[in-house]
């Protein structure tokens, strides 16, 4: 994802819908589609496309690691975090060709997923912004593999990057983990329809 809040949070993705024709209701009635929203090149609106897969909860998680080259911690949000494999045990998650926190994360031989918490909002916020210290004024300890473990995360995983795939304007990156615990309890940090929210706590809108 883009380290950009309002790209971080935009869906990376969408599963196959059924065509119109193929909708219908447990009695055969046809369900409304709404408009289609096609471009006159025919391809979809982004806007659109951005709506519609923005009604897909997600989690979000903060991608640490420390940089080799200034020794100093980087890092960037994403809400495109998924499991892939329990064997081997592969994670997945999506990065901006434009993100210029990830070619400093990339660098480094392991990176760790942060799992944030409800509570962590404002972490998000900072981790997904663009230039400056995103840690500045955070607390965080060290991962077996010497990347930041952001207090208050849910859980953290360490990984090496195993393969990067080129999927439009994303790379889809695939992760073998290789430890990973628990940390805090609570919920977790959604983002849906545009904002931030939680089981119990509902859902804000995006300023």
């Amino acid at each position: 994802m883009s380290t950009h809040a309002a790209r971080l949070i935009a869906p990376d993705g969408c599963r196959g819908l059924p065509t119109p024709h193929q909708r219908r209701t447990r009695n055969g009635a046809a369900m409304p589609t709404g408009p289609s929203q096609h471009s006159p090149n025919g391809h979809l609106d982004s806007r659109r496309f951005r709506q519609v897969l923005g009604r897909f909860a997600t989690g979000v998680v903060a991608i640490t690691a420390v940089d080799p080259l200034s020794g100093r911690p980087c890092g960037l949000a994403a809400n495109s975090f998924t499991s892939v494999s329990l064997d081997p045990p592969l994670v997945a998650f999506c990065v901006a060709h434009t993100s210029t926190s990830w070619p400093k994360v990339r660098t480094a031989k392991v990176v760790t997923v942060n799992v944030l918490a409800e509570t962590q909002q404002d972490v998000c916020a900072q981790m997904a912004s663009k230039g400056g210290d995103k840690f500045a004024g955070l607390d965080w300890t060290g991962s077996p593999g010497g990347n930041p473990v952001l207090d208050g995360a849910l859980a953290w995983l360490d990984c090496v990057v195993e393969a990067e795939h080129v999927a439009g304007d994303h790379m889809i990156v695939v992760a073998r983990v290789h430890q990973l615990d628990t940390l805090a309890e609570g919920g977790p940090l959604l983002f849906f329809r545009g904002g931030y929210g939680s089981f119990n706590g509902g859902f804000l809108e995006p300023s």
